[in-house]
């Protein structure tokens, strides 16, 4: 079918048509996202570096922020830069590209936030045996699960998308290269398609949050037997996680789970988990996590010093 294709280039509408309302996006987004990179990245060294945050919890929240850099890395660059284009173009191969990565990064994102619930889940419920359940090579394998189950989902997504035939119109009405705005310029009938790529992402979403929602709701019924000092402890590291859960999860619920249209707030709520989100979670978890921050106290007022 590749020789019916006779689009390789496609155009975004973008965000807003106002030039002024893009240049405004422009400086407000390129310090977001600069705060992103930097925020991770400093999360994502201290852990490397500390001899302090050994527990498999900064493991994950390490691999978790890896994660948001690259996630956030494969939309907004490119987002940025077309604020102050007048035409956004991307080829044809470069859009399959970005939904693959996008998908890719933001599974694996959604398991590692699973993952990180078991732990707390182990941690609070199982203390005794929490050493022996999350070892250092079980903490390994679960995010090289995730990682490949990542992969998996996406591989999935593209092979269903390459076989389509594009042959004009070649305007996607959205900022980023998704698969719902490019089955739209398909030259055939895509119900079948989306019907696989709702059931992929749906079934990952939903088990996702059901595995969130019932180990939350063990982990606050669990807590009624421990100490004030021991539940608000624990209600504090449980607190970060849920935020970020609701963060995550609240806007692409909102998108995914209800018929595709062409409205504003559609792209407004993705411009939420795309760009402001990544920002948000590296500020979460070391506001809320005394350890982090003495880890990164102790480190970067080292490294200020010399």
């Amino acid at each position: 079918m590749a020789n019916t294709n006779n689009v390789t280039e496609l155009i975004f509408t973008g965000l807003f048509q106002d030039p002024e309302v893009q240049r405004v996006c422009f400086t407000l987004f390129l310090p977001v996202y600069l705060a992103t990179v930097v925020g991770n990245g400093l999360i994502v060294v201290t852990v490397s570096i500390s001899p302090s945050l050994r527990s498999p919890m900064f493991l994950f929240l390490s691999s978790l922020s890896l994660v948001e850099i690259c996630y956030s890395s494969t939309i907004v660059p490119k987002f940025i830069t077309d604020l102050l284009a007048t035409i956004k173009t991307i080829s044809l191969k470069g859009c399959l590209a970005q939904i693959f990565f996008s998908h890719f990064f933001g599974v694996i994102e959604v398991l590692l936030l699973v993952v990180m619930a078991y732990d707390r889940y182990v941690a609070i419920c199982k203390p005794l045996h929490y050493m022996n359940i999350m070892s250092r090579p079980v903490c390994h394998m679960l995010v090289s699960g995730s990682w490949l189950a990542g992969f998996i989902h996406s591989i999935i997504q593209i092979l269903i998308t390459i076989p389509l035939p594009f042959c004009g119109p070649n305007v996607i009405d959205h900022y980023f290269c998704d698969l719902q705005p490019l089955f739209k310029l398909a030259c055939t009938d895509t119900f079948m398609e989306g019907v696989i790529v709702m059931a992929n992402s749906g079934l990952i979403s939903v088990f996702s949050l059901l595995i969130l929602v019932s180990s939350y709701v063990i982990i606050l019924s669990n807590l009624r037997n421990h100490s004030a000092e021991g539940r608000r402890k624990a209600l504090s590291t449980c607190a970060s996680h849920i935020t970020v859960v609701i963060l995550f999860f609240g806007p692409g619920t909102f998108i995914y789970m209800r018929p595709s249209s062409t409205f504003t707030v559609d792209k407004l709520m993705a411009v939420f988990y795309t760009v402001i989100t990544p920002m948000l979670n590296p500020i979460v978890y070391t506001l809320r996590n005394v350890e982090m921050k003495n880890s990164m106290k102790k480190l970067w007022g080292k490294k200020g010093k010399r």
